[in-house]
């Protein structure tokens, strides 16, 4: 998964607002206590951030 795509898809999630906040906030169960942010910058892979996020906020699986 690109960066860009990760960025669309937590946006279309959460909102633009709230989704600012969850990428820089929220720390990441399994990660080290990273959130987000932290976690792409340290080059983790956006799709493995991204079904990080999906598992900790209750997302549906279908929409990882």
């Amino acid at each position: 998964m690109r960066l860009t795509e990760f960025h669309e898809r937590v946006t279309r999630r959460f909102g633009a607002a709230y989704a600012a906040s969850v990428l820089v906030d929220h720390v990441l169960s399994g990660f080290g206590g990273r959130t987000a942010a932290e976690a792409i910058e340290d080059g983790v892979d956006p799709r493995d951030v991204w079904q990080a996020l999906c598992a900790d906020f209750d997302v549906p699986r279908e929409q990882w």
